[in-house]
């Protein structure tokens, strides 16, 4: 399995950016990951205006051929057993390549979410999307290590 994780700039705390650093290693004992960062400039304008420029970015760095998903509060929420479950089916029906996409602080464009193939939620809860990006690569090392019978889940 391959993941991209899109990512808009730089994790800005450093205890984030460590823990990503952490579960990016140890998921690579299981599968290909890429955490792709996207430059974006000095937010001007509307909360509109910024989300719409940050799906530009983000759609303009989409591959077509990859299964996307969306992390958005409003998407389908998982058990880390079902999320397991849900990598499991793509591998047994050929999905090799998941693209994850996780927006700024202020969401997603409703064109980013129709373009992808799945929306996910993490949580009811409300993060940061900094802390999305630590706690969405911890759940897929999570999901491996219950379908390889791994200790870390129990």
């Amino acid at each position: 399995m391959k993941y991209e994780v899109l990512l808009l700039g730089k994790t800005k705390d450093s205890f984030l950016a460590e823990g990503i650093k952490e579960y990016t290693q140890r998921l690579r004992h299981y599968a290909d990951i890429d955490l792709k960062i996207i430059k974006v400039k000095k937010k001007q304008g509307s909360e509109q205006v910024i989300i719409e420029r940050e799906a530009d970015l983000l759609l303009g760095n989409l591959n077509s051929s990859s299964f996307s998903v969306a992390l958005d509060s409003q998407g389908k929420q998982l058990s880390s057993e079902g999320l397991a479950t849900k990598i499991e089916h793509f591998e047994k029906t050929g999905i090799r390549h998941i693209t994850f996409i996780i927006g700024g602080p202020l969401g997603l464009s409703s064109r980013v979410l129709e373009k992808a193939n799945l929306r996910m939620s993490l949580s009811k809860m409300t993060f940061t999307h900094d802390m999305v990006r630590m706690i969405l690569i911890e759940q897929l090392y999570r999901a491996h290590t219950i379908l390889s019978g791994g200790k870390y889940h129990k």
